[in-house]
């Protein structure tokens, strides 16, 4: 028994460094002062650790701490007063010399006589087992000030054994391990776990999204019960998914160090600490330790129409090509966010119809309750006179970083409504698609107007007479990507007419892998194999690809090839092509194809040998170790040469996250009357149609109209003026993060992220009987802007780094083809334009009065543009170039 008592003894001391005598948290003496030194400093840099390139301040005190009572029934139930004095500011960075803004100030001027009177005045801790468990200061202190108090008063929260444990600090709720050795304990917080109430939203995309990382670790020297110094470091490093040169970085330190213990006041008696409390100033009153909201008052700042006025200039329509209007737009949007409905109705209604559709597009970017409702009052959608405003407000809708309930709620009661034109209704309905998948992305599936917009689709789709209606709700459902909606998407696919058919395909082609189950393929192989009905070439090569795609087996990809030479010429020659391409890019599904292709049966020279002009091609566009964008064209022509699709795509990928930033296909059909050709199988009685449709950032838009039918194609091609018709054009706010951060120190950090475009997506397709040619091309033109916006806020001084990258860029696609005999000739080019690259910093201290240092740096380079290429004969990688310009640096007072 003896033997067990000591061995238990022997664990406890081994598991546990204790200081002598305590073994749960610090221990005051009695009647003793301790005096020490403390100082709280942070620095902010764009993730590089170097001091001089760094912006920051450091407060500094000498602080009195003292025991006022112990409950007489048990040592670790403590009450102390803790009094900061001596208070000083200054910069972390000495270097800056002459240009500190702290130089010559002294502290009452930096802080103003309230703050730093505020921040002097004693508070009271009452400690039990080494755990907060009330924090007392005095009422109508500003908050800011009471934040730096909590920050000092949670270093004094500790236990003197290993264990892992929830604290709640300043902080917040949060989960803590301790490492204890003899003399000394570490604290390590995990800051991703720390329950607290912020204001704060990012973009659900990981590819467009900002990756965080936080870390907290506090060491603690113990010596007779007490600290003899404290250290704590916590940072909080953040960069952009997809660039990786857009990073940030904030380090806050305390520091805590025993200097002298002097006599201190005598121990008060009593048994209640409230009763101690009430005893040594009644005026005190108990407080959180978490750390609460404060906001900074802007003195004589803009309002937002004064805003507005120096905005707008920038947002004519013939400056958006332009990285200013795109930076413009991004401040305005921020703007925005603090206005009054009444404010943002204000400015709709004065505003010219040159500039609305740019400040409809910032107003239903800012994703507010405020200007959600303003927008909705200013926009009549019963009437058909202002179609382009009501769809820029929807594709603007569409592209929300973080839409929210209210949004779709307010979506789904316009579309109950009446809608004065067509187009607008089936506009609303693709967005009402788009907002359901976001929103269940963000575990809202079970929302009551996403239940409701669920049923709206699923029902409608169900329901549909017309072919609009049908079309419509597809539409909706290619955005939604409701595993409910399979079932119907089949049942389209294989039993609808033409265009359903290849819509509701082209639909499934969305879904991921885990939803092209067995069956799903089951009715893709009958589709493509015309198992049960004759089908178009375009719905048969879509069908294929999603098979191709998504894990095929053995006998599927060995059918597919052995179909290669039963098909018509041009579509023999595009499956080949698509076969060709899965073996070069090395596609998942390469591996199988090989297999394949080892059997004489479906590798011959008869079957590969087939001629023709369609082509399927994917190459990257740029590729690095964490990341690659990627480009795909293919073409399919009729048998007399006439291009019935073309589809060119782009996606950008990191690690395995995947974002379909955009698609244009552009679909022909019913044209062979025209030079006297017989239609291939299966399109015999097809009416002439050209149109365009789009995805652009994983949204798909309403598709647009070239011309459809006859009549409308003959008098299209007498009045034609070769000018592009326009897909999507306008301010895109793409990238948006927002995130309000508690230092432990007390501080408040701010880190903004916003990445906005301005774009121009347009397409055209010229047709000449006179020369037999066709040609059709699309253009993107893109102009991007990404801001950051970092800053640390004491409320009497701030910090803060901004960063700004842009670009402005152009892709065009042209095919051109002759059909003047056959084989035809066919002319093929993707070219990207020149571009600028811009990169712009800004440090900057401010004091509340006003005065500061700013120091700002300027780089620029340029892209150079290059030629990619379209088929397999020509692979080799466009590469970027950068073609860099000198550096610009300055700094100063401001």
């Amino acid at each position: 028994m003896i033997l067990l008592a000591v061995l238990f003894l022997c664990f406890i001391s081994s598991y546990s460094a204790s200081v002598k005598g305590h073994t749960t948290g610090l221990s005051l003496n009695n009647d003793r002062l301790y005096k020490l030194t403390y100082s709280t400093e942070v620095l902010l840099d764009r993730g590089k650790g170097k001091l001089q390139d760094s912006v920051g301040y450091r407060i500094s005190s000498n602080v009195d701490v003292a025991l006022l009572w112990r409950n007489p029934d048990g040592d670790d139930d403590q009450l102390i007063q803790i009094t900061m004095k001596d208070v000083n500011v200054e910069n972390v960075n000495q270097q800056r010399g002459a240009k500190s803004i702290f130089k010559g100030k002294s502290p009452l001027k930096i802080m103003g006589k309230e703050n730093l009177e505020a921040l002097q005045r004693p508070m009271l801790l009452h400690l039990i087992h080494g755990k907060v468990k009330e924090f007392y200061s005095y009422q109508n202190e500003p908050v800011a000030i009471e934040n730096i108090k909590r920050g000092l008063a949670s270093l004094f929260q500790t236990q003197l054994s290993s264990g892992t444990t929830n604290e709640v600090d300043i902080s917040g709720n949060c989960k803590v391990t301790y490492q204890a050795h003899q003399g000394k304990v570490i604290k390590i917080k995990a800051l991703d776990s720390c329950k607290i109430a912020r204001s704060g939203f990012t973009t659900p995309n990981q590819v467009l999204g900002v990756s965080s990382k936080a870390t907290s670790v506090t060491t603690y020297k113990i010596e007779d019960s007490f600290v003899i110094a404290v250290l704590a470091e916590e940072t909080h490093a953040f960069g952009l998914n997809f660039l990786q040169t857009i990073t940030g970085k904030i380090v806050s330190k305390q520091k805590l160090e025993l200097k002298t213990t002097d006599a201190g006041p005598r121990l008060m008696s009593g048994k209640q600490a409230a009763t101690i409390i009430k005893a040594v100033d009644s005026k005190y009153t108990a407080i959180p330790i978490v750390g609460q909201v404060f906001q900074s008052h802007c003195k004589g700042c803009p309002s937002i129409l004064e805003h507005w006025q120096s905005t707008r200039k920038y947002l004519q329509p013939d400056s958006l090509s332009k990285a200013e209007a795109v930076r413009n737009f991004l401040a305005f949007v921020q703007h925005l966010r603090t206005a009054k409905k009444e404010e943002i109705l204000q400015i709709l209604k004065m505003e010219s119809k040159e500039v609305l559709p740019q400040l409809v597009d910032a107003v239903t970017s800012a994703q507010t309750s405020d200007s959600l409702e303003a927008i909705l009052d200013f926009l009549d959608f019963k009437s058909d006179s202002s179609i382009i405003l009501q769809e820029r407000f929807l594709y603007a809708c569409g592209f929300a970083s973080h839409p929210d309930e209210e949004l779709l709620r307010a979506l789904i009661s316009k579309f109950k409504g009446s809608i004065g034109s067509s187009d607008i209704r089936e506009t609303v309905m693709i967005i009402i698609g788009t907002l359901v998948r976001k929103l269940c992305q963000n575990e809202g599936c079970k929302l009551k107007a996403v239940v409701e917009a669920k049923k709206l689709i699923l029902g409608g789709l169900e329901k549909a007479e017309k072919k609009e209606d049908t079309r419509m709700y597809l539409l909706a459902l290619k955005n939604a990507l409701l595993p409910e909606g399979i079932p119907s998407l089949l049942k389209y696919a294989e039993a609808g007419e033409g265009p359903i058919s290849h819509l509701a395909t082209t639909t499934l082609q969305r879904y991921d892998l885990p939803f092209i189950t067995d069956e799903v393929k089951k009715t893709l192989n009958r589709i493509y194999h015309q198992n049960r009905k004759v089908h178009e070439k375009t719905v048969r090569t879509t069908a294929a690809a999603i098979i191709l795609n998504n894990n095929p087996s053995y006998m599927e990809v060995k059918n597919i090839l052995l179909s290669i030479g039963e098909l018509p010429q041009e579509m023999n020659k595009y499956m080949l092509a698509i076969v060709q391409d899965i073996l070069h890019f090395e596609m998942p599904a390469s591996k199988i194809v090989r297999r394949v292709l080892k059997e004489m049966v479906a590798h011959n020279y008869d079957r590969f040998s087939r001629s023709g002009s369609s082509s399927a091609y994917t190459g990257y566009i740029e590729r690095s170790p964490h990341s690659a964008s990627t480009y795909s064209l293919d073409i399919l022509y009729s048998g007399s040469g006439i291009l019935r699709r073309s589809n060119l795509n782009i996606f950008q990928y990191i690690g395995k996250a995947g974002l379909h930033g955009s698609q244009v296909v552009i679909e022909a059909q019913g044209l062979e009357a025209l030079i006297a050709a017989t239609p291939d199988e299966g399109e015999e009685n097809l009416d002439s149609y050209a149109g365009m449709s789009a995805i652009l950032f994983d949204v798909q838009l309403r598709p647009v109209t070239f011309f459809n039918g006859y009549s409308d194609l003959m008098s299209k091609m007498l009045s034609a003026s070769g000018d592009p018709i326009s897909v999507v054009k306008g301010l895109i706010l793409l990238i948006d993060h927002s995130q309000e951060l508690q230092l432990q120190s007390g501080l408040k950090a701010n880190i903004e992220v916003q990445g906005g475009l301005a774009i121009d997506i347009s397409g055209a397709m010229e047709f000449s009987l006179w020369y037999r040619e066709s040609k059709t091309r699309v253009k993107n033109r893109v102009t991007v802007v990404i801001t950051t916006d970092i800053t640390v806020d004491s409320s009497f001084v701030k910090a803060g780094l901004e960063t700004s990258t842009e670009t402005e860029a152009g892709l065009e696609f042209i095919s051109t083809v002759q059909f003047s005999q056959y084989p035809f000739l066919v002319c093929m080019q993707m070219d990207k334009d020149e571009a600028p690259f811009r990169q712009f910093e800004k440090k900057y201290e401010r004091l509340s009065t006003g005065r500061g240092y700013v120091s700002q740096k300027r780089k620029e380079s340029v892209l150079a543009g290059c030629e990619f290429p379209l088929h397999q004969e020509n692979s080799e990688m466009c590469k970027v170039v950068f073609a860099p310009q000198p550096d610009s640096t300055s700094s100063g007072w401001f």
